[in-house]
């Protein structure tokens, strides 16, 4: 029977989701978290991929599991062998053979940044030095993401994939009242690899008067890969909702709902 986990995680100590050969990986930590507890190799498939040291406050993986077991008392088992910065928040049985990755319809993403020096805010969201960003022009950046479907100048290398045509369903940008936190919400069918920490930069280049929001569309509009590709760092970068057809469940971390709620700093929409 198929069973789809419903985990979080922080991904600071980790080199993204995906098993990779002598690194350490989310994937890798739970297949062996589970072969440990069913005495044998379980695959699992992910919902997504995520980067090296990027976290999610929402993910979803598939495992397929014959053998009689007791999932409440596996979850306590899984969750204690589990490291702290992994959480199991549910075990759901499904019918059929439906796909993590493949049948998921939306997608959400939350980046985070602060342009003080806070010990409480590293690791959770990224430290940029920035005086002065020019909000309103971020914003306007920002609104014209569903406006287009071909993220092609959003993407590290467009040539070694199918195809960078992404459904964007909303983008926005918030700030705190004193303007020194941002958050920059996303959703979409899917996303391409560092295609929102790629557009985080250009929008904080666009804050900062290094391009226009004329030269952001341009880009856009004529999938024009800049020459100079320059991500946001990782660790502000949170995978927040992954939404099926047939299962849309709240997210359970509430890390994630702290950043956004400090109570005279609660976001406000630009």
């Amino acid at each position: 029977m198929r069973y789809f986990f419903h985990i979080g995680y922080h991904g600071t100590q980790y080199s993204g989701w995906q098993k990779h050969k002598g690194v350490v990986t989310v994937q890798l930590v739970l297949e062996n978290a589970l072969a440990k507890l069913f005495k044998r190799p379980l695959p699992i498939v992910g919902c997504g991929r995520t980067d090296a040291h990027v976290h999610a406050s929402q993910f979803f993986f598939h495992a397929d599991i014959e053998q009689d077991w007791d999932a409440d008392l596996f979850f306590f088992r899984l969750n204690k062998i589990l490291p702290d910065d992994i959480a199991l928040f549910d075990i759901i049985p499904m019918q059929g053979l439906p796909h993590a990755r493949f049948d998921a319809v939306q997608r959400a993403y939350d980046y985070y940044m602060h342009t003080y020096k806070d010990p409480f805010l590293s690791g959770f969201s990224s430290l940029y030095h920035e005086e002065r960003l020019d909000l309103e022009a971020m914003k306007k950046a920002a609104a014209l993401l569903p406006l287009y479907n071909d993220y092609r100048a959003f993407c590290k290398m467009p040539d070694r994939i199918d195809n960078t045509i992404c459904t964007v369903t909303s983008a926005t940008l918030f700030t705190d009242k004193s303007g020194d936190r941002l958050r920059f919400h996303i959703s979409a069918n899917r996303f391409l690899s560092k295609m929102i920490r790629i557009i985080m930069g250009r929008l904080l280049d666009i804050g900062r008067g290094n391009i226009s929001v004329d030269e952001f569309e341009h880009y856009l509009s004529n999938r024009q890969t800049p020459d100079i590709i320059i991500p946001a760092y990782p660790q502000g970068l949170y995978l927040s909702k992954v939404t099926y057809p047939y299962l849309d469940l709240a997210p359970r971390s509430a890390f994630s709902a702290l950043l956004q709620n400090n109570g005279d700093a609660a976001w406000q929409p630009l």
